[in-house]
């Protein structure tokens, strides 16, 4: 009990500062700004504390299951301090700003080719933006996605040499998978590949599908303009790692369903639900 508690207070910390790394990070931040971002902190904090402190879960997947969400949080929480500090660049002259500005210029126009994820995301900027608007955005969206790259990269070199989840540890379907109902009807194992491919897909699709959603919707409407540097750093960061983080879990979900059929056929079960692995 003691260790669970301590878990989660680490945790709910973490979650706090990450939520207040742009504002932390980018000068000339007011005040009302700075009190909103720690009510929004407060909040994440207490959320993620009560979610990793509770003996039955409710929202958090693989909370039993490392290093799933500490490689979602350590892509998380890189790329909102790599983009604060390329925001940071334009107010200062200071060398750190600086070198990742430039880095992440070279980033953004070496990934910025026809149909590419950088250029649809350059879309949702308005026809009247400016050389400098899409400058940014190009070098933010470059910059966030090579690192969700990188961290996806990264978590299937762990994925592989670690054989996640574990071998020989037990693996609760319901503790790892709270939102996925294992007795809802049909067999687990072909549920979980549907559900796998599902999130593969659209891991897939997602970075090319939001700037075409932004734009329909932005018909008789303001398009986005990305001119706040919290709204620049926030949004690329969501449009990079949703579809990251869905490819992770479908990647996750495979080997979960892999899992079972191996321990069916290893005590001659063929059909019905199991709850663990």
């Amino acid at each position: 009990m003691v260790s669970r508690l301590a878990g989660a207070a680490v945790r709910a910390f973490l979650v706090m500062v990450l939520v207040a790394t742009p504002s932390v990070i980018l000068p000339g931040i007011g005040t009302d700004t700075k009190q909103m971002v720690a009510l929004v902190a407060l909040f994440a904090g207490a959320l993620t504390f009560a979610e990793y402190n509770a003996v039955y879960p409710s929202l958090v997947e693989f909370r039993d299951a490392p290093p799933f969400n500490r490689v979602r949080f350590l892509m998380l929480f890189t790329i909102v301090f790599v983009l604060s500090v390329i925001c940071s660049a334009k107010e200062t002259d200071a060398a750190f700003p600086r070198l990742f500005e430039a880095v992440g210029v070279l980033i953004g126009s070496a990934m910025d080719f026809p149909y590419s994820p950088v250029r649809l995301a350059t879309m949702m900027m308005t026809d009247g933006a400016s050389d400098a608007q899409v400058l940014a955005v190009r070098t933010a969206a470059g910059t966030a996605y090579i690192l969700s790259l990188i961290a996806l990269a990264f978590f299937v070199v762990v994925f592989k040499l670690k054989s996640w989840p574990g071998r020989h540890a037990t693996f609760n379907v319901w503790v790892n998978l709270p939102t996925f109902e294992p007795t809802a009807g049909g067999d687990i194992v072909d549920r979980l590949e549907r559900d796998a491919r599902g999130n593969l897909a659209l891991g897939f699709l997602l970075p090319f599908l939001i700037p075409a959603v932004v734009s329909l919707a932005s018909v008789g409407f303001k398009p986005l303009t990305l001119t706040s540097p919290q709204t620049l750093i926030w949004t690329m960061t969501a449009w990079a790692f949703l579809p990251a983080s869905l490819l992770m879990r479908g990647i996750a979900m495979l080997r979960i369903a892999t899992m079972i059929r191996q321990k069916r056929e290893t005590h001659g079960v063929q059909t019905g639900d199991m709850a663990t692995a």
